[in-house]
């Protein structure tokens, strides 16, 4: 990120009229260089795309990396290189054109918006492929792009594949408690009897964004993140570098949610506030208790975006739980380009019986909606060991 300038970056990635991303910011992805989190030695070498004009200007930009792993990614590819290994080919190096460890659904081919974005972003897509020529690559991945992004590459020869998340979408809520009144009568007890039990044992709740996130509030996430990222993955992604870094440079879109008991943070939850989303990315906690997992990670995000006036909260990958407290199933794009024919046919009659079968699921899914309707649905509360170490 350092060949390139954060004004040239962020003039395509944040352009004036598209709702901000922190995650695509020159900041954040050079955080996670500088902090060593995403770098050659952890698999993820930094191969960014940039468009430049015959006077060397910059046109466009594109996050990529030259991996020799699949970790950290979100969508998984593990049984493609298995097979492809078993068949005697070599999977890695791959190209993957994404924000390292962050499963939110943004721009991948960052271009300003007016009459050459088009150009622009069909060049990025053929040059992804000239590039993992160039590098052997067998590869490459774009992942939780826009839907718009997943046509263009489709033009361009790569597969297409979808998954589901959970977000909460505002109906110009003016209080959570008009947010309660959009649901089920049982749900509605429900989410007020888990708030309840979440801060039963003395627990206060503090937000702090800003200035307010200091290097204490910091040591202590982080020893969140480090104790849950080890239960779950064995080895978290990120250093205690990167949370400073950006904690430095991003301070003002940054929402951390911190439980304290008998004087002591005990939990945390850590959000990104963009143009129009607020994203929960990392939750962890040293004790546990009821329920508190879902407050800092959904009910708070949900209050502070209605209080933000934001329009919707993304709360990480994976977790049905999430659709019981308001999160609905929506849809995320990936596309991917093989370079061997044999394996592209195999990967591309996969997907197509998994695109179906994650069609049939987001409709049963969606069926299942929480929200009042003609008859008042309920959906099966998550147990406590079913939450992950995303928010």
């Amino acid at each position: 990120m350092a060949d390139v300038s954060a004004a040239d970056w962020d003039a395509c990635a944040a352009p004036e009229g598209v709702p901000f991303d922190p995650f695509t910011s020159h900041a954040f992805l050079s955080a996670l260089e500088v902090s060593r989190s995403a770098t050659a030695k952890t698999g993820w070498q930094p191969q960014h795309l940039v468009l430049e004009a015959p006077d060397g200007g910059v046109l466009a930009v594109a996050p990529c990396y030259l991996k020799s792993h699949s970790r950290g990614e979100y969508v998984f590819d593990h049984g493609w290189a298995d097979a492809y290994e078993r068949a005697g080919g070599r999977y890695y190096p791959k190209l993957q054109v994404s924000v390292p460890f962050t499963p939110a659904t943004g721009r991948r081919f960052l271009v300003p918006p007016g009459p050459a974005a088009e150009p622009a972003r069909a060049a990025l897509a053929a040059g992804l492929i000239e590039l993992a020529r160039l590098r052997k690559a067998s590869s490459v991945h774009v992942t939780f792009m826009t839907e718009a992004e997943a046509r263009l590459t489709a033009a361009h020869g790569y597969l297409q594949r979808t998954d589901q998340q959970f977000h909460w979408e505002n109906a110009g809520y003016a209080t959570f408690e008009d947010f309660l009144g959009a649901l089920a009568s049982r749900k509605r007890k429900a989410i007020r009897r888990e708030r309840r039990e979440a801060v039963e044992a003395g627990i206060t709740i503090e937000r702090l964004t800003g200035a307010a996130i200091t290097e204490d509030a910091w040591d202590a996430f982080f020893a969140f993140y480090m104790d849950t990222g080890s239960r779950k993955w064995g080895r978290p992604y990120l250093t205690r570098a990167f949370f400073s870094l950006v904690g430095e440079s991003l301070a003002e879109n940054i929402l951390l949610v911190m439980a304290k008991r008998n004087g002591r943070y005990v939990a945390g939850a850590l959000n990104f506030i963009g143009g129009d989303t607020l994203f929960g990315r990392h939750w962890g906690a040293v004790e546990n208790h009821p329920f508190l997992h879902f407050e800092l990670c959904y009910y708070q995000a949900i209050e502070f975006a209605i209080e933000r006036r934001l329009a919707r909260v993304e709360a990480g990958a994976q977790g049905e739980h999430k659709l019981a407290r308001g999160y609905l199933p929506n849809t995320t794009w990936s596309a991917h380009w093989i370079a061997d024919p044999a394996l592209r046919h195999a990967i591309a009659d996969y997907l197509e019986q998994e695109r179906a079968y994650i069609d049939e699921a987001g409709r049963e899914l969606a069926a299942a909606s929480p929200f009042r309707r003609d008859g008042e649905l309920t959906v099966r509360a998550a147990r406590e060991d079913e939450i992950e170490t995303d928010c």
